[in-house]
C-alpha cells in the first residue's frame, strides 16, 4: 500500500520497486538462516565428543512416551530429528512440527522423506510454519509440547509472549524444555571462556537460574514443574543440558 500511494499507482515502478523489496527480504532471510546453520554445526561439534545431541533427542523422546502422550507438538523443529525418532513409535499417533523457518521445514520435509511416505504413516505428522511468540489456533489440543535446545534462541524479554503462547493458550498437559548449562562450558576444551555455544545463542543460564524461571511458570500457570539433567554429570557443575518437565495436575482444567 505504502509503494503504491508513494508511486501513484505506476504499476511498472510498483512492479519494480516490490521485486526489490522482495529480493532484499529473502536475501536478508537467507544470509540469517545461513549463519544459524553454520553456527548449528559448530555447536554440534562442540558437542560431539560426548554425544550430547543424540542423547538430548533420545531422552525427550523416552520422557513423552513415559507421560503416555500420544499427540505430540514439536516446538522449533528444525529439521527433523526429533520428528524422526517420535515417527518411528507408533505409540506416538499425532505429531506436528512447528518452525519459524521455511527452508528448515523444507529440509525436515526432505530427510523424513514426507513425499514417499506410506499414506498411513504420512497421516500421523504435519509440519507447520509458525512463531512460538504469537497465539496460534493450530498447536491447541495435544498432550505434550518439546522445546528441544529452543528458548536460548529468543531474546529474554520475548520469552514471556511464548510462556504465554505456550503454558496459557496451547496449554498442552506435559511441556518438555531443555536448554544448556552455563555452568558445563568450561569442560568443553574447545569452547573459549565467556564464549556460548552457539553463535545464535541469546542467552545461556545456570542451573539456578533455568530453575527460577520454570519454577515462575509453574506458579504462574498452574503446572507442576520437576527436573532431569541430559548427559554426564559432573559433582560440581551438574550436566551439560538441564531439561524441565512441565505437567498439569491431575483434574486440572486445560
Amino acid at each position: 500500500m505504502i509503494v503504491q500511494r508513494y508511486l501513484k499507482r505506476r504499476s511498472s515502478l510498483v512492479d519494480q520497486a516490490m521485486a526489490r523489496l522482495l529480493d532484499e527480504e529473502n536475501a536478508a532471510v537467507e544470509a540469517v538462516e545461513s549463519k544459524t546453520e553454520q553456527a548449528a554445526v559448530a555447536e554440534k561439534d562442540l558437542e560431539r565428543p560426548m554425544t550430547l545431541h543424540t542423547q538430548r533427542l533420545n531422552l525427550v523422546a523416552t520422557k513423552l512416551k513415559a507421560l503416555e502422550a500420544k499427540t505430540i507438538l514439536d516446538l522449533g523443529c528444525g529439521e527433523g530429528k526429533l520428528l524422526r525418532r517420535l515417527l518411528a513409535d507408533r505409540a506416538f499417533e499425532r505429531i506436528t512440527g512447528m518452525d519459524v523457518s521455511h527452508r528448515s521445514l523444507e529440509v525436515a520435509s526432505s530427510r523424513l522423506r514426507l513425499d514417499r511416505m506410506p499414506e498411513r504413516q504420512r497421516k500421523r505428522i504435519q509440519l507447520i510454519q509458525g512463531s512460538l511468540l504469537y497465539r496460534d489456533k493450530r498447536l491447541s489440543g495435544f498432550d505434550a509440547a518439546a522445546l528441544v535446545e529452543v528458548i536460548e534462541h529468543l531474546d529474554r524479554p520475548r520469552l514471556v509472549a511464548l510462556e504465554r503462547v505456550v503454558f496459557e493458550f496451547a496449554r498442552p498437559r506435559h511441556v518438555v524444555i531443555t536448554t544448556p548449562n552455563r555452568e558445563y562450558n568450561v569442560l568443553f576444551p574447545t569452547l573459549p571462556v565467556g564464549k556460548m555455544r552457539h553463535a545464535d545463542h541469546r542467552f545461556e543460564w545456570t542451573r539456578a537460574e533455568f530453575a527460577e524461571w520454570s519454577e515462575a511458570i509453574s506458579t504462574r500457570f498452574g503446572y507442576q514443574v520437576g527436573f532431569e539433567t541430559v548427559g554426564p554429570v559432573d559433582e560440581m557443575l551438574g550436566a551439560p543440558s538441564q531439561m524441565a518437565v512441565f505437567s498439569l495436575p491431575t483434574g486440572a482444567a486445560e
